[in-house]
């Protein structure tokens, strides 16, 4: 009994074990600033990765193009941030966080609309094949990178802070930034609502049971085809929210800056399990702590750390830290 409990809580407990390892090799106030920025930027990465993560898991289907919906979410900030700069420059906190309250509900409703014409026309026939949705998915990505030049234009269009996000805190001797804090919270908001919403509520039960068994689900009088329809869009919608705040993280935003991503976001999902938003949050604070210690400790090793953890990460568990069936 106790090899198997250990075995259940051994991936919760690399994260940790991972900082208190780094805690001895460099001064606390660097570790903390370290540490809470590595914790926001997996969190950055869990807000793009979870919607691609819940939309594998609930309805096998690659998407390729999820970039492409990173950088729609982006872009629609670029627009609304720009309409309301006057909020977004103002020395006021509640008028910063409505503009960019504003930004991010605009973005998910963009991308919830964009989910469900890109799941009607382009993912709906090609449900079962793998290799099909990677190949249209994929094409879509460069169709939509190309009607974004269209529509932004080819350059870098800036994104700068809301004005109450650009300080920093200092806890202790350690500085940390305002904007990180933000992300932190933000991310975990979002995870222990897709945690409820699969868990503890009616939906979500159908949502799994009809995984499992479609046919029966349907039977019972569930139109389970359309609900997975409205994930699809959620997944695409939670997306656009990634993006936004990933542009404010890097306060600039291209055609390709969900593409950019699509590969650490993958890393993101087989560290974690594909199809587990468990697995998906723990991998992206793996990936966000790892890249932040190695490029303080071993700045040479800072290109490669994401995938020698993952590499890692698969030699000791192939399916990853938290198999799909763990929700």
């Amino acid at each position: 009994m106790i090899p198997a409990r250990l075995s259940v809580l051994a991936p919760y407990a690399v994260a940790p074990l991972l900082a208190l390892a780094a805690l001895g090799s460099m001064p606390s106030a660097t570790w903390v600033t370290l540490s809470v920025a590595g914790l926001a930027t997996g969190m950055l990465l869990f807000l793009m990765a979870a919607g691609l993560t819940l939309i594998f898991g609930l309805m096998d289907v690659l998407n390729f193009a999820h970039g492409a919906f990173v950088t729609l979410g982006a872009y629609i900030a670029v627009s609304v941030l720009g309409a309301l700069g006057g909020w977004a420059a103002a020395d006021s906190i509640g008028l910063n966080f409505a503009a960019l309250g504003i930004a991010i509900a605009a973005a998910m409703a963009a991308g919830f609309a964009a989910g469900i014409v890109f799941e009607r026309a382009i993912v709906r026939p090609v449900y079962g094949s793998h290799l099909r949705q990677i190949l249209i998915t994929v094409g879509g990505l460069i169709v939509a990178e190309q009607l974004f030049v269209v529509v932004w234009g080819p350059d870098a269009l800036p994104l700068p802070k809301p004005a109450s996000l650009r300080g920093h805190a200092m806890l202790g001797a350690a500085t940390i930034e305002n904007y990180r804090l933000l992300c932190l919270a933000l991310g975990l908001a979002v995870a222990a609502a897709m945690h409820l919403a699969l868990n503890a509520t009616r939906v979500g039960l159908i949502v799994r049971a009809g995984v499992e068994n479609l046919e029966m689900v349907e039977a019972l009088g569930y139109r389970v085809r359309r609900l997975f329809v409205a994930v699809f869009a959620a997944g695409t919608a939670l997306a656009a929210l990634g993006g936004v705040m990933w542009a404010l993280y890097q306060e600039q935003v291209t055609s390709r800056t969900g593409s950019d991503l699509i590969v650490l976001l993958f890393i993101v999902l087989i560290v974690g399990g594909l199809g587990s938003v468990g697995g998906c949050f723990l991998g992206a604070v793996l990936v966000g702590l790892v890249a932040n210690y190695t490029a303080f400790l071993f700045p040479e090793l800072a290109l490669g750390s994401n995938i020698l953890l993952m590499v890692l990460i698969l030699l000791w568990r192939p399916r990853g830290l938290l198999p799909v069936a763990k929700w």
